[in-house]
């Protein structure tokens, strides 16, 4: 099998060839124009001495010319190792050397950098384009084993440099698979996401999805900001939106009439971070619609987690979809029962082979076939999972575990701040602490006062943060996660002085 050939063989152009598979400003591709593309990447790819099972970094922006890059890279049997074109010149650089990449395609204004590390080994976008023009394109794609690497995720970064994540040919099968059975999207819709290709939940809502159920999707070259986000769903009326908690929050900063487009779009998604009741309240309120909410992870690259339409809350997370299994679990490794919090464990059929170059991390969470996600959830009785936090996240006071988002909640409730995070940091007697940290807006003292009031009242002595502290923004890695690490390190910095 070969995972490009799945999207964009012959009998996926069979039926949809003549329909457009990608916007992009202006520009409209159908899937045998994108195929075509994805042939002469292809082509390419092997012209610059790319061979099967060798790795290729993509540092493009999200474009048509990211998409054929990848998958063309697919095609011939490379591995694709696609990076954020915003993340610091250190990172580009440990993925680089991490995943011994073969070839390193960069956008002109980064190659001159690229280059430093990357020596000839790095192709700059207009070079690339001199290839694409003189290359034949290929023929067919080559047979791969599905266990074969297809392509790598890095992880964020939240706590430390990042892990790639091998995923095969066989992990593209079930891309879309939610999208279909759960939304009913197929090929006479067209979705809209805000979320990076490099990202798994952008790389698959906002790309793969799509293509496997003729779907259109709209490329932003950029990551949009709220007014952009807007007009581009005014443009073409999406089925589905994807995105993130925070960037909902800053929709609903518009005016109301500046989101009557969303009143058009059947179902908006959220995920990557918990969503706050007050954002569910607010856009239905401005908009008449829900916001479902979305679980998935690097490691397995497609949704585990959806609510069906109808059925969304705040709390929820949703339900495991179509082929999914899962396992709450204690400390001790037995199942919790109905209403109890526990640690996932999920059996999926994009699961990964495990990190690369991590033994050890491999063999931590990646066991028979089921892998650990680190994350804490309560199943009620009617089977939806409610996400509660990180496990290396929660806290115990005075004896007493803590769930750093039951904090952050009452934070953002009391109404003065638009994000609150809240990490543990040992006081100088060695006993473990909260502080909490919130964007405060235009008057940090009045906004430091209602959290720290509205902590008092609505929580007991051993929950309320030791610290709060007003910051400009919170720190966050390159696909948007808040980096509590560095959050902690403010504390120990002013604790240390």
């Amino acid at each position: 099998m070969n995972a490009a050939d799945h999207l964009l063989g012959k009998t996926a152009l069979a039926r949809y060839g003549s329909r457009v598979a990608l916007w992009c400003g202006d520009e409209q591709i159908s899937f045998a124009e994108l195929a075509m593309s994805v042939r002469r990447a292809a082509a390419a790819w092997e012209a610059h001495d790319a061979r099967p099972g060798d790795r290729v970094m993509i540092l493009l922006r999200d474009t048509p010319e990211f998409v054929a890059a990848w998958l063309g890279a697919l095609h011939v049997g490379v591995v694709a190792v696609a990076v954020n074109d915003k993340l610091p010149a250190a990172e580009r650089q440990f993925v680089f050397e991490d995943c011994a990449a073969r070839v390193f395609l960069a956008e002109d204004d980064t190659a001159a950098l690229t280059r430093t590390y990357a020596g000839d080994k790095c192709v700059s976008l207009s070079a690339w384009r001199h290839a694409l023009a003189a290359a034949t394109p290929r023929g067919r794609a080559a047979t791969m084993r599905p266990t074969d690497p297809a392509f790598w995720l890095y992880s964020s970064g939240t706590t430390g440099h990042p892990k790639g994540i091998v995923h095969t040919h066989k992990d593209v099968l079930p891309a879309g698979a939610a999208m279909r059975e759960i939304l009913g999207l197929d090929e006479h819709d067209t979705v809209v996401a805000t979320s990076r290709l490099y990202f798994a939940y952008g790389l698959e809502h906002a790309l793969l999805g799509p293509l496997a159920l003729g779907a259109s999707s709209v490329l932003c070259p950029d990551p949009p900001d709220a007014v952009e986000a807007t007009r581009l769903v005014a443009r073409h009326r999406p089925s589905a939106f994807f995105s993130v908690p925070s960037f909902y929050r800053r929709l609903l900063g518009l005016d109301t009439d500046a989101l009557k487009p969303f009143r058009s779009v059947r179902y908006c998604i959220a995920a990557g971070e918990r969503l706050p009741a007050q954002v569910l309240d607010r856009w239905h309120a401005a908009t008449g619609g829900e916001i479902l909410s979305l679980y998935g992870m690097s490691e397995t690259f497609c949704v585990s987690l959806m609510t069906p339409p109808g059925t969304s809350r705040a709390a929820r997370t949703g339900l495991p979809v179509a082929g999914v299994e899962t396992r709450l679990l204690d400390d001790a490794g037995g199942q919790v029962m109905t209403g109890e919090a526990g640690v996932l464990w999920i059996r999926h059929p994009a699961l990964a082979t495990g990190y690369a170059n991590r033994p050890e991390a491999t063999r931590e969470q990646f066991r028979e076939g089921w892998f650990c996600t680190r994350d804490v959830f309560v199943r009620d009785a009617e089977g939806f999972f409610s996400h509660q936090g990180r496990i290396d996240e929660f806290i115990k006071i005075a004896g007493q575990w803590v769930q750093p988002g039951e904090v952050e909640e009452i934070a953002v409730a009391a109404g003065a701040v638009a994000e609150a995070a809240c990490v543990r940091v040992s006081d100088s007697d060695g006993f473990e602490r909260l502080a909490l940290f919130v964007t405060s807006g235009a008057d940090p003292a009045m906004a430091l006062e209602a959290v720290q009031r509205a902590c008092e009242n609505a929580l007991p002595r051993h929950k309320r943060p030791k610290w709060i502290r007003a910051v400009a923004e919170l720190p966050r890695t390159a696909t948007g996660k808040i980096q509590r690490f560095k959050l902690r390190e403010l504390i120990e910095r002013e604790l240390a002085g």
